[in-house]
């Protein structure tokens, strides 16, 4: 019992460190959209 814990807990850290990298990469990802899209509308003729 103590083993299937110690695994529980151990699966348990390793999902909640995933989320927090999608989570991140995911603002990252974002963060470079709106770059580009501004880098885009200060290109365009006026």
């Amino acid at each position: 019992m103590r083993r299937f814990v110690i695994l529980v807990a151990a699966a348990a850290a390793l999902v909640v460190s995933a989320c927090n990298t999608v989570e991140g990469a995911g603002k990252d990802v974002s963060a470079v959209g709106h770059a580009v899209s501004d880098t885009a509308k200060d290109a365009k003729p006026k």
